[in-house]
């Protein structure tokens, strides 16, 4: 008897959920002070990429949450990587804060359908230009940039990711699923409250030690000291 319909698509959806959810993002933590980041492996030149970096950047404007980027620039791809490179030339010019590399990446994905290996370079002047900025003959003459994105997308492969985006939310008391090359808002969102909501959880069961008994504590240690 041959299985039915149904069995074959839970079947497949099966094997498809096992295949995306078996990246591992457990590693990583969010920055100190932050509750919960949002994790984003990406690649300039994934369209998949190009998609989720508006929702992103509304779901962590709404929860007040960072972004944490990872460069997975894929070997096929014949652009992503040099412009991967660029991205860090441009947060190597804002010593305070990663803007200027996010406006390079919001550019770049923009710009997108418009970009080849041929042209990038002048859609990076135009960047540059835009923001006057003087762009130097070699963007990483020491290689050190390469560098930083290829440790990324060592990182990435380490962890299990095998396609742009691969998008996580995390905190210190967990990590979501991943979800892999496309989101929603709305799913975004939900990932955002179910670790917000653990979070709490943890919190709960592990309050914070009241003033009076740090202090408390403070003094029993001097006491010891001495």
């Amino acid at each position: 008897m041959f299985p039915s319909t149904r069995a074959i698509t839970l079947a497949v959806l099966s094997t498809t959920a096992l295949r995306a959810y078996a990246a591992d993002a457990s590693v990583l933590k969010p920055p100190v002070g932050a509750k919960a980041a949002i994790v984003v492996f990406e690649d300039l030149e994934s369209p998949e990429s190009a998609s989720a970096y508006p929702v992103m950047l509304e779901a962590a404007n709404t929860h007040k949450i960072p972004v944490l980027r990872y460069d997975f620039p894929l070997p096929r791809h014949s652009w992503s990587f040099t412009a991967a490179v660029w991205a860090r030339y441009f947060e190597s010019q804002d010593s305070k804060s990663a803007k200027l590399g996010n406006e390079f990446r919001r550019f770049i994905y923009a710009s997108q359908k418009q970009i080849s290996r041929d042209n990038l370079q002048q859609w990076v002047q135009k960047f540059a230009d835009e923001h006057k900025i003087v762009l130097p003959s070699d963007s990483d003459p020491a290689g050190k940039l390469a560098e930083k994105v290829k440790a990324d997308f060592a990182l990435g492969q380490r962890i299990g990711v095998e396609h742009p985006p691969t998008i996580w939310v995390i905190s210190n008391s967990g990590v979501s699923q991943p979800a892999v090359e496309e989101i929603t808002s709305d799913q975004l969102n939900q990932m955002i409250d179910d670790v917000l909501r653990k979070v709490q959880t943890a919190k709960a069961r592990n309050p914070a030690p009241r003033k009076s008994a740090l202090n408390q504590q403070k003094r029993s240690i001097q006491g010891v000291i001495r």
